[in-house]
């Protein structure tokens, strides 16, 4: 009787030692999906001062939304974990499409090899970061739901797994996607 408790005990402890494992596992998966979403993130960032020196020496007098796009993308560069960081890229992606806007406005601009060239960059980097969003969301979803289901939720939290925040589109940019795209000819 006292060998079959035993055993009993070993595999509730080898379960729970692979439970405990699938669980840092997963955790290791969303910290590595964030930091490429921040490498991504600081590519873009080190792209904007060159967009908004091409754009200044076309439209100077278009000072201050060079200035918005410059704060958004400090406060982009200080933002700290993904609910931080979706806030302060929603606030660059709103500047950075007014500063594309103005594009429209200076054909010597919009004609520009460099300028063309920053926007392009910028334009995969911005299809990259959303790869990378949807990778590391998933990865989120995977760690929360492993951690909320049943039996790690009896001692996920007390070991230090808690769960992680989701990189969701700003208020601004939800209300985009649910705006109709204007075409213009």
């Amino acid at each position: 009787m006292e060998w079959v408790l035993l055993g009993l005990v070993v595999l509730l402890l080898l379960w729970l030692v692979v439970i405990y494992n699938r669980l840092v596992s997963l955790r290791q998966v969303v910290a590595q999906a964030w930091a490429d979403i921040e490498v991504q993130l600081k590519q873009r960032h080190d792209l904007i001062p060159n967009l908004v020196e091409t754009v200044k020496g076309y439209a100077a007098h278009e000072s201050g939304t060079l200035e918005a796009v410059i704060q958004a993308r400090n406060g982009a560069i200080r933002a700290q974990g993904p609910e931080q960081a979706s806030a302060a890229e929603g606030q660059l992606g709103a500047a950075l499409s007014r500063l594309f806007a103005l594009s429209e406005a200076y054909p010597d601009l919009k004609a520009n090899t460099n300028f063309l060239s920053l926007q392009s960059e910028l334009s995969g980097i911005e299809n990259t970061i959303a790869a990378a969003r949807r990778f590391f969301n998933n990865a989120v979803a995977e760690f929360n739901a492993a951690i909320q289901s049943i039996p790690a939720v009896f001692f996920a939290g007390s070991l230090g797994f808690h769960p992680r925040g989701f990189f969701e589109l700003s208020e601004a940019e939800r209300v985009a996607t649910q705006a109709p795209p204007q075409v213009k000819f």
